[in-house]
């Protein structure tokens, strides 16, 4: 995902959907604009977690 500050950000299939995700692009596809919340952010490995679970 791209967030906007010269930085990717990376949401694990775990945390696209409440449900069980069997395939990614069953929830989203390329060119998307989703909503996330940021979960961690990791500048030693340059790494941004997020989810979208329960982001309204």
């Amino acid at each position: 995902m791209d967030v906007g500050v010269h930085q990717d950000g990376l949401v694990h299939i775990s945390e696209l959907s409440d449900k069980y995700v069997r395939n990614p692009m069953d929830v989203v596809s390329v060119g998307d604009i989703v909503k996330v919340r940021i979960l961690d952010v990791d500048v030693e490995r340059k790494r941004i977690s997020m989810s979208m679970k329960d982001v309204n």
